[in-house]
């Protein structure tokens, strides 16, 4: 017994020598001499500085030179951070200068809307539902349902082959939690091959016209379904109508009180307790997809919004939420296993949304705009401060820039991992993501075939030298379907803004927005926080016949950052943290 917990007192140093925790390691000494990293133009390197005690040397320059240098945490573990500190020297002793941090974004206010969102994706992935007490009846309904304190789904009647006002019950959330829920009761009112639509039967009038809901189960139906279940699958039919449910109601417009329309709102959403086979019977027991309904004055205890913008809006929601559908079945129903990470998943989701604006290339621009102009807004937010935010998270749902991460960095594998750029290849790779028990960062590891850490080191690089000006960038660093320098001002040029119907679309950014920080190597002073997969950007620009010059990479106290740490009882590296470097001139 006395060797067993020597063994494990000397685990626990091991442990913590090698994360090394902020105020644990001794400090480092200044880097002023070693073997000099050779790089060719074009060539990177990513180094983990625990196998070099955090010192790496450059060489000197007969020529004019750069590199991109990408501190990172390379890490798959959720909301990881360490701070760091990246400190240039000549090759000579000499006194580091005063360190200066890398600017954080101010934080994101997040409102009722981004709070629903993430709660839904939290529960789906505890599968811990909240049992609501008994509804309580919405106004206006037509048809008597049973109490659903009962352990019965609300009734149903069969669908006719037409268009019809059947009226249904169903329980809606009434909270963002969804603590409580209430009953409303909804016509029948579109049945396509796919989909059937109801409207709350208390939906303020006039609402949407005959011709505007032929619109939209016509784009759900023959277009949206469509992509979806080629790009990921097919969803589950536990209620055995063969269509997922399109229920329009009050109920999702008052998830966001009038007080709080500024911090967004709620367009539609997925629940994943109306299809656990655990706790369906609680809610309503079948796919559906909940959607706000028009209301311009307003006279619900919500925002105004127009028919135009329900129009707009619902499609881009109907095909991201659809995905979150798709991905629960497959994880959870079918395999039994949990449901996919809320990165990961949201990742899938924001691509299912660009794919609706490709789906109308190269007839319709204005609707393409619409499908795609959040990611290109989230994705320009995350490059403007990318050491701000993470990648690998399960609580950031919540930041737009956070979203921008998941969205550009699915992008990279598709574009990386799939034998095309063909709708029919990407939809390939994307479907081993969703039809799958894996999640996270196994799930990208065994569809790619590369340890997750190396695919993020590669992803950090490409996002400033995929399309860099009079630089060839290695073909595994770059994006094949965008190229961001050039698509951000022309697509906010190009675009009708939804508040004018003119452009600029102005929530899309005017240019490039990942600026990385530009200075002598021996001048390097970073410091700051290395969240979960992101990373700070930084240029060292030599003169012709400059001198070398060592950079020191250490954890916030000058100690040793956490290296790798592999052998007979780990299965993984300890600890992720990179120095990327790629020389550019």
């Amino acid at each position: 017994m006395a060797a067993q917990r020597l063994w494990v007192t000397g685990l626990s140093w091991l442990l913590v020598g090698c994360n090394g925790s902020d105020g644990i390691s001794p400090p480092l000494p200044p880097c002023t001499s070693g073997t000099p990293l050779a790089l060719s133009i074009g060539a990177y390197q990513s180094i983990d500085p625990g196998r070099v005690s955090g010192c790496i040397v450059f060489p000197a320059t007969a020529s004019a030179t750069e590199y991109l240098l990408v501190p990172q945490s390379a890490t798959g573990t959720p909301n990881d951070s360490q701070s760091f500190q990246l400190v240039g020297s000549d090759l000579t002793p000499s006194t580091m200068a005063s360190l200066v941090a890398a600017p954080e974004a101010a934080p994101t206010a997040v409102g009722p809307a981004e709070r629903f969102h993430l709660f839904l994706r939290q529960a789906e992935r505890s599968r811990a539902y909240p049992v609501p007490p008994q509804p309580q009846r919405a106004g206006g309904g037509q048809q008597a349902v049973q109490a659903a304190a009962q352990a019965s789904p609300p009734p149903r009647r069969p669908f006719t082959p037409a268009d019809s006002g059947v009226i249904n019950s169903f329980k809606v959330c009434s909270d963002v939690q969804c603590r409580t829920s209430h009953t409303v009761d909804a016509a029948l009112m579109k049945i396509g091959q796919h989909i059937a639509m109801y409207v709350d039967t208390a939906a303020p009038t006039p609402g949407l016209s005959q011709s505007d809901l032929d619109a939209l189960r016509a784009v759900f139906d023959t277009r949206l379904y469509q992509i979806d279940t080629t790009a990921f699958g097919r969803e589950s039919d536990i209620d055995h109508n063969g269509v997922v449910i399109v229920l329009m109601t009050n109920g999702v417009n008052e998830l966001v009180k009038a007080a709080d329309c500024s911090s967004g709102v709620v367009a539609g959403y997925f629940y994943g307790a109306d299809i656990d086979p655990f706790w369906g019977p609680q809610f309503n027991n079948g796919e559906i997809f909940y959607a706000l309904v028009p209301d311009p004055v307003p006279t619900l205890q919500s925002c105004s919004h127009t028919v135009a913008e329900v129009k707009r809006l619902v499609p881009v929601t109907f095909i991201h939420e659809f995905q979150h559908m798709i991905s629960y079945n497959h994880h959870v129903l079918e395999r039994h296993g949990d449901a996919e990470i809320l990165w990961l998943n949201e990742s899938l989701s924001h691509y299912a949304e660009e794919l609706g604006g490709r789906s109308v290339l190269p007839a319709d621009t204005a609707t393409f705009c619409s499908y795609v102009a959040g990611d290109l807004s989230n994705s320009g937010t995350y490059l403007q401060s990318p050491q701000s935010h993470f990648l690998v998270d399960t609580a950031g749902i919540g930041d737009l820039a956070n979203r921008g991460a998941y969205w550009l960095f699915l992008r990279y594998l598709i574009d990386q991992y799939s034998a095309d750029t063909s709708f029919a290849q990407r939809a390939v790779f994307t479907r081993k993501l969703d039809i799958t028990s894996l999640t996270g960062p196994q799930n990208v590891a065994t569809q790619t075939g590369q340890s997750f850490a190396l695919v993020l080191e590669r992803w950090a690089l490409a996002n400033w030298v995929s399309d860099l000006p009079g630089f060839t960038a290695p073909s595994e660093l770059r994006y094949k379907m965008w190229r961001f320098r050039a698509d951000y001002p022309l697509l906010r040029n190009k675009c009708p803004d939804p508040g004018t119907g003119v452009p600029p679309y102005r929530a899309i950014p005017a240019a490039f927005t990942l600026v990385p920080g530009v200075g002598a190597g021996s001048a390097v002073n970073l410091s700051g926080v290395l969240r979960a997969g992101s990373g700070t950007y930084f240029r060292v620009q030599q003169a012709a016949g400059e001198t070398g010059f060592g950079l020191l990479f250490s954890n916030g106290s000058g100690g040793r950052l956490g290296g790798s740490l592999v052998g007979p009882l780990f299965h993984f590296p300890v600890a992720f943290n990179r120095l990327n470097v790629i020389r550019i001139q």
